[in-house]
């Protein structure tokens, strides 16, 4: 028996709120996901984005509480380009989501930014930056 790498798991404290930030993000969430305790949205080659309440977790696991002082897993999406990532970074943070990390050239050679989730997760947005002489 082998283990594989197969999904990515994160307690939500709001369901709708949650699917609909990363529907924005283009998660592809079924119709209705956002009135379950569960949702999943598949990703590219197969591995799947899980959303379980709060409420969920509790249901096997009756002591569980949330971290204190935020999220601690993140996720990165790679855009097109620089401009995207200040583009997305702005409607975002224009929408009422938290910018954590405002657009800026990075220098392992990226733009990169940082907006939260409604759990207070990161949400990575980055970029390569142009070569010189594009």
């Amino acid at each position: 028996m082998t283990a594989r790498f197969d999904a990515i798991g994160l307690v939500v404290s709001d369901m709708t709120a949650s699917v609909a930030f990363y529907r924005r993000l283009g998660f592809a969430f079924p119709e209705g996901a956002e009135n379950q305790p569960h949702a999943e949205a598949e990703l590219p080659g197969g591995l799947r984005l899980m959303f379980d309440t709060e409420e969920t977790v509790r249901s096997f696991l009756p002591e569980w509480e949330p971290s204190a002082g935020g999220g601690r897993a993140s996720l990165a999406l790679r855009c097109d380009g620089p401009a995207e990532v200040d583009a997305l970074y702005e409607e975002l943070v224009g929408s009422g989501y938290d910018g954590e990390l405002k657009p800026w050239d990075a220098f392992w050679g990226q733009r990169y930014a940082v907006v939260l989730d409604p759990d207070g997760n990161g949400v990575d947005l980055f970029a390569p930056l142009a070569a010189p002489g594009e």
